[in-house]
């Protein structure tokens, strides 16, 4: 059950109405010439936006900005964070976040849901594939070299059978409007996928600081998704013990999601643990506990391949436990996800998803990939050098907005440094078009005579799949917010927030 907290009291019903309740609060709205997904190009809001922006036009002058404030407080105290690793400013910081949410009607979510449910179908399939047959491979719709050459790729992994066949129990793939206001996948996230926890605070954060938002809102919930996860964990022991102890194995209190792996093992009222914690013996993988050892059926790892066991993977690995894949292979503990995803977590690999849609399921994808291109193909490493100043390169393996060059923001001697270690290595990279990302209000700093100021900023979308023993898809997902003006970058390690997302009934 989420944790209740005391916020600043501001009961909704004490503030007095503005006299501006009738007026529209997007009058002076900038649109910058981008998709706006709650302003209309007339700035009237969109009708699913509707009743909320009417609710924040009743606000009396100053009320949004207070009640934004109480939850930026909440926030810090209940210690909602993220780490930065190699930030000078400190290792910690709160993600912003904005009070205004983003609003997604039921018809458009039920397009989205079906298109992940598909996507995730096909990337367990290609995973097992991989591992297994290669059917994939051998038919060349996949070609083997850009497999056999990626990072994601883990031998020990070869010829393992997860529990009940299922290798991406949890993941996350995010998704961005283009300026026509057409959803596309722009990457998917297989091996430890994080931002969960922030959907589930943000919304009651929200609920919280402005219960009045959701009177009139019919909005689909999110608080159900820590028992979905512990039900899916469960389900992974198939019978075989009678009631399976799960756990959260984390990396530690410096990993930057660790609050993430502490809220969820919390919330799902299982151990949170570290690779110290957990020995394997006799074949099982024992907890070490107050009361001796106890046995672990199934860990929800939030460890990446490398670092999970040392005798199979990385010697030096201080984060994993030894034997550990033994075990798993021996059918004596379930791994979520399972060891091995990241191979369909390469950004090269990306780029065949519609192709495995069509050869696993026999169907056309429903949501599509951005355009891609590849810099290891002769063409599209041509096409991409002679247009850098006009593409997002990103490389294979990195995330959170790591190594990328984003061209129209780039000079001259960037885009030369960028394109020698392309030509360096151009497996490693990918280069996608700079799309006109949608645009949502967001609050800021009050005008100079006090009035309320929203102005738009860039966003993407991360929604999260439990593929367990029916595929839930998350209504809503993470918002990520770029905060500064004009910024295409949403992760929050770059500095982005993010909002609540409703899904509306």
């Amino acid at each position: 059950m989420l944790p209740m907290f005391q916020t600043q009291s501001i009961n909704p019903d004490a503030s007095q109405p503005s006299s501006t309740a009738d007026q529209n609060i997007f009058e002076h709205y900038d649109l910058g010439g981008f998709f706006d997904e709650t302003v209309a190009e007339d700035r009237s809001p969109r009708p699913a936006s509707e009743r909320l922006c009417r609710r924040v036009a009743e606000l009396a002058p100053g009320d949004l900005a207070r009640r934004q404030a109480a939850a930026e407080t909440a926030m810090r105290r209940l210690g909602i964070t993220f780490s930065v690793y190699g930030d000078a400013r400190g290792k910690e910081r709160i993600i912003p976040f904005d009070i205004l949410p983003r609003v997604i009607t039921a018809e458009e979510w039920r397009t989205v849901e079906r298109g992940l449910k598909q996507r995730i179908e096909a990337l367990d399939r290609f995973i097992g594939d991989v591992y297994g047959d290669q059917r994939i491979l051998n038919d060349g719709v996949v070609p083997r070299s850009a497999v056999e050459s990626g990072e994601g790729l883990k031998k020990p992994c070869i010829g393992l059978k997860p529990p009940r066949d299922v290798w991406c129990h949890i993941t996350g793939t995010d998704l961005v409007r283009d300026g026509d206001g057409t959803l596309y996948v722009l990457e998917d996230n297989l091996r430890v996928p994080s931002g969960v926890s922030y959907v589930l605070q943000n919304r009651q954060l929200l609920k919280q600081t402005f219960p009045g938002l959701f009177s009139g809102n019919d909005i689909r919930p999110v608080d159900d998704y820590p028992w979905k996860l512990l039900d899916c964990l469960q389900w992974l022991c198939g019978g075989r013990v009678e009631n399976p102890v799960a756990a959260v194995l984390t990396p530690g209190i410096y990993n930057s999601a660790y609050f993430e792996h502490s809220f969820l093992a919390q919330q799902m009222g299982i151990p949170l643990v570290e690779g110290r914690d957990l020995m394997v013996r006799d074949g099982f993988v024992q907890m070490r506990t107050t009361r001796g050892p106890q046995r672990v059926d199934v860990l929800y790892r939030r460890v990446d391949d490398e670092f999970l066991d040392p005798a199979a993977f990385r010697k030096d690995s201080m984060l994993g436990v030894p034997g550990l894949m033994d075990a798993y292979r021996a059918g004596r503990v379930a791994l979520a996800n399972a060891p091995g995803t990241g191979v369909a977590d390469d950004k090269v690999i990306y780029t065949y998803v519609p192709d495995m849609i069509r050869y696993y399921l026999n169907e056309d994808p429903i949501l599509p990939n951005v355009p891609t291109h590849r810099c290891g193909d002769a063409d599209g490493l041509k096409h991409v050098l002679a247009n850098l100043e006009r593409m997002v390169v990103k490389p294979a393996n990195e995330s959170g907005g790591a190594g990328m060059l984003i061209g129209p923001a780039s000079t001259a001697a960037e885009r030369e440094e960028f394109a020698a270690k392309i030509k360096d290595d151009p497996r490693d990279y990918i280069a996608q078009p700079t799309l006109a990302l949608s645009r949502v209000p967001v609050l800021c700093e009050p005008t100079a005579d006090g009035e309320l100021n929203l102005a738009g900023r860039h966003v993407d979308l991360r929604p999260f799949i439990i593929r367990g023993p029916e595929t839930y898809v998350l209504p809503g997902g993470l918002t990520r917010v770029a905060l500064t003006p004009g910024s295409l970058i949403v992760n929050s390690s770059k500095g982005g927030g993010s909002k609540d997302t409703w899904v509306l009934s």
